[in-house]
This record gives C-alpha cells, structure tokens and sequence, in this order.
C-alpha cells in the first residue's frame, strides 16, 4: 500500500444518527458515527451505501466548534 493510502476502516460495527439540525433548512441528511475509537464517520442518510468520510476525532472536534461559531455561515 502506497504511503498516503488510506488504510480499510471497517464500519460494520459503526452505530449511526442523524445530526440534529439535519434537513432543517437545507435538505441535506447528515449521519454520524461516534462511537467508533479515534474516529468519526459522516455519510448521507439518503445514499448510506455510497461509502462515509472518516476523520479523526480531534479533526471533527475542530471543524465541529468552528460551525457551533458560525464559521460557514453564509
């Protein structure tokens, strides 16, 4: 496997929700997977078996207090 690949995240155990302000205003439908160790999943509840994207904890933790801040308003 190259360096930069991404190695196989198995998900099978993941338990998935639907995030709170999912579909209020947008129509999108966002799920996410806590309980995986080290890190979240995010996928489309319209489309689950189109595959999620997988990040660390401490990324999602990140990009998570910047959109309570309103970082991505817009």
């Amino acid at each position: 496997m190259p360096e930069d690949a991404m190695p196989f995240i198995d998900l099978t155990c993941a338990q998935w929700r639907k995030a709170a302000r999912s579909a209020q205003e947008n129509g999108g439908c966002v799920e996410i997977a806590i309980n995986l160790p080290g890190i979240t999943a995010i996928r489309d509840s319209k489309d689950p078996g189109n595959g999620a994207h997988v990040v660390p904890d401490e990324a999602f933790a990140i990009f998570l207090a910047a959109a309570k801040a309103g970082r991505y308003d817009g």
